[in-house]
C-alpha cells in the first residue's frame, strides 16, 4: 500500500501484573494503519484486542517493542503530547458509552468546540444519520443503551479525526443500526484511517484487512484483506 504510514507497532508488547502474576497481555506485535484503511482486529474475549487498541492510540505506552504516530514513538512525547494528541486527532468508541449525565445529548457533542456554530450543524447530521434527532435535547439517563452508544459514535467522527479507534461499537446496536454505523465509519476512513475491535464476523467484512489476535499475538499466516462490503 503506498498511502503513507499513520500508526505503526514494531515488535510492541505489554506486560503488567496482576498481583503476583505477571500477565502478557500483547506480545510481539507488528502492524502497520495506513491513511485510508480499515483495520479489524479479530479475537475472543481475553485476547488482548483492547489492549492492543491502548498501544496504538497511546493511551498505553508498550513494555518493550515501539510503536508510532507519524514515525514518532510515543515513548518520546510527553503526556501532555500524548494528549493533545487524542484530543485532536484521534477519535474513540468505547464498549462502555460515557456520557456527562449534566449535559444534553447535543451539549455532549459540543463541549470544548471552538467553532459552536459549525460544530453544531455537524453534530446534528451526525445525529440524524444515526437515528437520534427526536433525542438532541434529552439527558443520558432517559436514553437506551444503544442510544447511548450511538451519540459516543456521533462524538468520535465530529471533529473528522484522523483516525477512529472502534471497540466493539455495534455491540449493543441491532443489525440496522449497526449498519448504520459500520457505513459512517467506512465513509470516514476515505480521509483518514479507522482501528475497528470486534469478533463480529458482519463488522469485519467491511475491513479492508483482519489481524486475528490470539493470546496477545497476532496470527501473522491468518491475517487476511477482507474486501469492503460497502463504499459509503
Amino acid at each position: 500500500m503506498d498511502k503513507p504510514v499513520l500508526i505503526e507497532a514494531r515488535q510492541a508488547s505489554l506486560l503488567y501484573r496482576d498481583g503476583e502474576r505477571v500477565v502478557h497481555a500483547i506480545r510481539e506485535v507488528s502492524l502497520r494503519v495506513h491513511r485510508g484503511e480499515f483495520i479489524g482486529i479479530e479475537g475472543p474475549s481475553g485476547s488482548g484486542k483492547s489492549s492492543l487498541l491502548y498501544l496504538l492510540s497511546g493511551l498505553k505506552t508498550p513494555t518493550s517493542g515501539v510503536v508510532t504516530y507519524q514515525g514518532r514513538p510515543y515513548t518520546e512525547m510527553s503526556d501532555a503530547e500524548r494528549s493533545a494528541i487524542r484530543r485532536a486527532r484521534f477519535g474513540f468508541v468505547f464498549q462502555q458509552p460515557y456520557l456527562l449525565g449534566y449535559l444534553t445529548v447535543l451539549e455532549n457533542l459540543l463541549v470544548g468546540a471552538s467553532d459552536v456554530r459549525g460544530t453544531e450543524r455537524r453534530a446534528r447530521e451526525l445525529l440524524h444519520a444515526l437515528g437520534l434527532t427526536e433525542k438532541v435535547d434529552c439527558y443520558p439517563a432517559s436514553l437506551s443503551g444503544g442510544e447511548r452508544q450511538r451519540v459516543c459514535v456521533a462524538r468520535a467522527l465530529l471533529l473528522e479525526p484522523e483516525v477512529i479507534f472502534a471497540d466493539e461499537p455495534t455491540a449493543a446496536l441491532d443489525q440496522q443500526t449497526g449498519l448504520q454505523v459500520l457505513e459512517l465509519l467506512v465513509k470516514h476512513r476515505g480521509d483518514g484511517a479507522v482501528v475497528l475491535v470486534t469478533h463480529d464476523p458482519l463488522m469485519l467484512s467491511y475491513c479492508d484487512t483482519v489481524h486475528p489476535l490470539r493470546n496477545g499475538q497476532i496470527q501473522v499466516e491468518s491475517a487476511h484483506h477482507a474486501g469492503c462490503a460497502a463504499d459509503g
